[in-house]
C-alpha cells in the first residue's frame, strides 16, 4: 500500500508489466499467429465447425476489407447480435481492424431493446444470423447475416460467406487510407453501470490491450498454445469478448464455443473437447454441485484444471461443496466491470513466485492498477479492513459513456478514479473481498443489509436449490425489509415460515428475511447476475394481488 497524504491508495504487489503503445487490439491478440497457423483457434462444441489461426487471420482481414468496401469508416458502430458462434471473434476483430466499433447485444433481446441500442449507438450496420434477422429487418440498416445456407431466401441482407468471397475479388486500392490508432474506439458494450440505465461504454484499443497485459501477467511460456477454454459466457458480454476470445487468442489457445447451455451438453463438451479452463457463472457451479444429471458422467475423464467465476461472488458454502465434488479442479475468482474489464484475480502462477488469494476473496490487485476504498457518503479514502466503495484508476478505465457526459462525470472523477458502485475491502494480505453493490444494499431501520450474505445462508439449507434476496418496499417503520425468492429442491417440505426462521437463526435481528416466496426459478442475466429489479417488481405484484383477493 502507498499513502499519498491522507489518501489510502493500494497497488499491486507485483511489478508493473509493459504495455505496447503502437498496436491495435486485433494486431495484439493475433501477434505470432503464423507460428500457430494450423492450430485450431475456435471450434463449435455442437457442430465441430472450426477455424485455425490461419483462418482467423485471413478471415479477419477479409471481413475488414469487405466492411470498408461497404462504406464502413473509422468510428462507425456495428451492432453484432449473435449467439456464441465460431465466427464471433472474426466478426468482432474484423470490425475493429476496419476502424469500426464493435457493439454486442444479446440475441434474446426484445425488438424494442435492439432498436434502443442501435439508435443510442448510432449504428451504421448490423451483423446477425438468419434466426434473428426478422428482429432487425425493420431498423432499415444494412444487415450481414451469418448462415450456413445462402441468404437468398431472405430478402435484403448480405450473406457473410458471400461477402468474404467478394472481398477476395475486390480491390482496396480505391479505398481511403486507413490508420487505426490505440486511442480510437474499438468497442461499445452497453452496461447499466451504477445507476441501472443502459449506457454505451466507450473502450479504446489502448483500454483493452492494457487490460489484457495486466490480466495475463501470470501466464508463463509453458502455457502458450496449451490452454483449451470453454466459450460459454456470452461473447456480447465484455468478459466473453475480452476475457475469453481475446485472451485465448493472445495466448494461442483454443476456444470451445457453446451457443446455448444445458447441463448435459455442457459436461459432454468439457469431456469431448478436453477443456482445461472453464469460465462459468455461479448458477452452473450450483448445478454441478446439486444436479443429479452430473452423476451420469464419468468425471474421471475430465481434463478440467480450473473454473473461473467473475459475474457474481460465489457463496462460501457453494465453493466448499464444489471443491469436495471436484477435488482436482481449481476454483478461481475474478472481479471486474464493463467500464474497466478485469481488476483482480484470485490465482497467480506459483511457478513465477506468485501466490493464490484466500478463498472467497476475488483476489489481489492486478499489475498497473491503483485501487482505493471510499466512504460512499463523504468520499474519504479508507484504510485496510474497512468497507467502502471500490474505486480503480489505470489505463484500462473506459473513455466514458457514449453521448452521456453527466453519467461519465458521475462515474469517473476529476482525478481519473472510476467509481464502481461495489462495496468491498482489502485485508492485510492484499486480498479484496466484495460485500455488495451500493444500489443493492438494503437499508433496514438505518442498518445496511447485504443481499448476497442472506442468499449465501439460504443456499446452505438442504431444501434450497437457489435463492435471491431483494428489498421489499414500502415499509413505514423500517423503510426497506429483506425479502427472498426461494427455489426449493424437489421434495422439499419446508414452509415459507420455516425459511424465515432458518435465516433468523443465523443472522443479527436486523438482517432477518421478513418475507419468503417460493418460485420455480430465479431470473438471471446471461452473465449470471440476479435480476433484482425484476424480482422486486414481481414480488410487489404478488403481494398486491393477494391483498385484493
Amino acid at each position: 500500500m502507498e499513502a499519498a497524504g491522507d489518501q489510502h491508495i493500494f497497488r499491486s504487489e507485483y511489478p508493473a508489466v509493459p504495455v505496447p503503445d503502437n498496436v491495435t487490439l486485433p494486431e495484439f491478440v493475433l501477434q505470432d499467429a503464423e507460428l500457430y497457423a494450423e492450430k485450431v483457434a475456435f471450434v463449435d462444441a455442437f457442430t465441430g465447425k472450426s477455424y485455425t489461426y490461419a483462418d482467423v487471420v485471413r478471415d479477419t482481414r477479409r471481413f475488414a476489407n469487405a466492411l470498408r468496401s461497404l462504406g464502413l469508416r473509422k468510428k462507425h458502430v456495428v451492432v453484432v447480435m449473435l449467439p456464441n458462434v465460431a465466427e464471433y471473434g472474426i466478426v468482432a476483430l474484423g470490425i475493429m481492424a476496419a476502424g469500426g466499433v464493435f457493439s454486442g447485444i444479446n440475441p434474446a433481446s426484445h425488438p424494442s431493446e435492439i432498436k434502443k441500442q442501435v439508435e443510442a449507438a448510432d449504428a451504421k450496420l448490423i451483423v446477425t444470423d438468419d434466426v434473428n434477422y426478422e428482429k432487425v429487418k425493420p431498423l432499415q440498416l444494412p444487415v450481414i447475416v451469418l448462415s450456413d445456407a445462402s441468404a437468398a431466401h431472405l430478402e435484403g441482407p448480405i450473406n457473410f460467406n458471400d461477402l468474404l468471397t467478394a472481398a477476395d475479388r475486390a480491390t482496396t486500392s480505391l479505398l481511403p487510407d486507413l490508420h487505426v490508432s490505440q486511442d480510437d474506439l474499438c468497442a461499445l458494450p452497453f452496461s447499466s453501470g451504477t445507476t441501472g440505465t443502459s449506457k454505451g461504454v466507450m473502450l479504446s484499443h489502448a483500454n483493452v490491450v492494457a487490460n489484457l497485459c495486466s490480466t495475463l501477467f501470470s501466464v508463463g511460456p509453458e502455457l502458450i498454445g496449451q490452454v483449451t477454454t470453454l466459450g460459454l459466457i456470452p461473447f456480447f458480454h465484455i468478459y466473453g469478448i475480452t476475457g475469453i476470445c481475446c485472451a485465448t487468442l493472445r495466448n494461442k489457445g483454443k476456444v470451445v464455443v457453446m451457443g446455448r447451455y444445458d447441463l448435459r451438453t455442457f459436461l459432454n463438451a468439457l469431456i469431448a473437447h478436453e477443456v482445461t479452463f472453464a469460465p462459468v457463472v455461479p448458477p452452473i457451479i450450483l448445478a454441478l454441485v446439486k444436479n443429479p444429471i452430473v452423476e451420469e458422467f464419468d468425471l474421471k475423464r475430465l481434463k478440467l484444471a480450473a473454473v473461473m467465476t467473475a459475474a457474481a461472488p460465489l457463496a462460501p458454502e457453494l465453493l466448499t461443496a464444489f471443491e469436495s465434488k471436484f477435488p482436482g479442479v481449481q476454483v478461481q475468482e475474478a472481479y471486474g466491470l464493463t467500464e474497466h474489464s478485469c481488476i483482480t484475480l484470485s490465482h497467480g502462477n506459483p511457478a513465477k513466485g506468485q501466490r493464490i488469494a484466500k478463498k472467497n476473496s476475488v483476489g489481489f490487485i492486478l499489475p498497473n492498477l491503483e485501487v482505493k476504498f471510499i466512504d460512499p457518503e463523504t468520499g474519504v479514502s479508507l484504510p485496510k479492513n474497512t468497507h467502502g466503495e471500490i474505486c480503480v484508476r489505470s489505463k484500462c478505465v473506459m473513455m466514458g459513456y457514449f453521448n452521456n457526459e453527466d453519467e461519465t462525470t458521475r462515474t469517473i472523477d476529476k482525478e481519473g478514479w472510476l467509481h464502481t458502485g461495489d462495496i468491498g475491502y482489502i485485508d492485510d494480505d492484499g486480498d479484496i473481498f466484495i460485500v455488495d453493490r451500493i444500489k443493492e444494499l438494503i437499508k433496514y431501520k438505518g442498518f445496511q443489509v447485504a443481499p448476497a450474505e442472506l442468499e449465501a445462508i439460504l443456499l446452505t439449507h438442504p431444501s434450497v436449490d437457489d435463492a435471491a434476496v431483494v428489498p421489499r418496499l414500502p415499509d413505514e417503520e423500517a423503510g426497506e425489509v429483506p425479502a427472498a425468492w426461494v427455489v426449493k429442491v424437489k421434495g422439499g417440505k419446508e414452509s415459507e415460515e420455516d425459511m424465515v426462521k432458518f435465516v433468523a437463526s443465523n443472522v443479527a435481528h436486523y438482517k432477518k428475511v421478513r418475507v419468503v416466496q417460493f418460485v420455480e426459478s430465479i431470473p438471471k442475466s446471461p452473465s449470471g447476475k440476479i435480476m433484482r429489479r425484476l424480482i422486486k417488481d414481481q414480488m410487489l405484484q404478488r403481494i398486491r394481488s393477494s391483498k385484493s383477493n
